[in-house]
């Protein structure tokens, strides 16, 4: 009688032996991209960073709001890349959590780095014919300093999820589990600031977008401190006659009502007057109609202490969209 080919098999080996599959890619997809990433780091640091210092194209303090902490990245990558080509991963990763800290740097001015960059580009003649001849060079393969600048917060992301599968494939008993687990929750913790500071980045364009479109006296430092949720044209529905178009700001804690300037005006044409603030820590939210799904939209009532206010959308799914953000912003 033949043996069933799962007489004899151990569970626990096969599981082992699963794992140290896993780890061994994601070593060697850890251990290959770094390689490249290296390599893009120093086309950056050798061919722009370095030659713009020696010919002075650039201030210091413009070149150095371009490029941020570049170099010190360049630098931590080179320290890491031998510990990783030794195949000591926990040690090397535990080496190179020290310098995450340049991430977040680097995070915080990549706003700036962008602005500035599309202003060299725009007014500086020598700095754009540099780019162009040094983007010329075969090494880049067609790359472009735009599209190199935000590498390292792309390979900040890499990191996360590559660091996170070795850990999670090394065994409790590998002498160096607690340095991987540990280097994993580092960066992790990295990656959520450095999204809470692209989050903040992405809302100031909005405030910035927002207070620009606003005029008038009233409409000074509106949008001050303010989180944005959504913006739209709704139908503001009045007690007698036609329903009124106006244009709504909706922010985590007050809702502005605004009405667009008459196309004619000498010096606001294109811009909102605002008319109503609406605090939203005041607000009863219901829907008076809307709830089928169909394509017909509904009313939205919002009801504060002293007015009530009865807003239409003709877009069901836009309806819903506004009822949902008018949600989170009451809470």
């Amino acid at each position: 009688m033949e043996r069933s080919g799962a007489i004899g098999r151990c569970p626990v080996q096969e599981q082992r032996a699963r794992w140290e599959r896993k780890r061994a890619r994601t070593a060697r997809e850890l251990l290959e991209t770094e390689r490249r990433y290296q390599e893009q780091l120093g086309l950056v640091a050798t061919y722009f960073v370095g030659i713009l210092r020696a010919k002075g194209t650039l201030r210091p303090a413009e070149r150095q709001t371009l490029f941020g902490p570049w170099e010190l990245i360049y630098g931590a990558s080179q320290e890491l890349l031998p510990y990783l080509e030794g195949g000591h991963w926990g040690q090397g990763l535990e080496s190179f959590c020290p310098h995450l800290e340049l991430y977040t740097q680097f995070a915080a001015n990549a706003e700036r780095s962008r602005t500035t960059l599309q202003e060299q580009l725009k007014k500086n003649k020598r700095f754009r014919r540099f780019v162009r001849l040094q983007e010329g060079r075969p090494e880049f393969g067609s790359l472009h300093l735009q599209d190199l600048l935000p590498l390292p917060l792309q390979r900040l992301q890499q990191y996360e999820n590559l660091v996170m599968a070795l850990a999670e494939n090394t065994g409790p008993h590998s002498p160096d589990h607690q340095q991987l687990t540990r280097a994993a929750r580092l960066i992790s913790e990295t990656v959520q600031r450095v999204h809470s500071i692209g989050q903040k980045q992405k809302n100031d364009q909005h405030l910035q977008r927002i207070q620009a479109l606003l005029s008038g006296r009233q409409a000074k430092g509106l949008t001050s401190g303010r989180w944005f949720l959504r913006q739209g044209w709704l139908l503001v529905v009045p007690p007698r006659g036609e329903p009124r178009p106006r244009m709504f700001f909706l922010f985590s804690d007050v809702l502005l009502m605004a009405k667009p300037r008459p196309p004619l005006h000498l010096l606001q044409s294109g811009t909102f007057a605002c008319r109503a603030l609406y605090p939203m820590a005041q607000c009863q939210l219901q829907r008076v109609f809307g709830h089928s799904g169909g394509p017909c939209g509904g009313l939205l009532s919002l009801s504060f202490p002293h007015e009530t206010l009865l807003l239409m959308c003709t877009d069901q799914e836009e309806l819903l969209r506004w009822h949902h953000s008018l949600t989170l912003a009451i809470r």
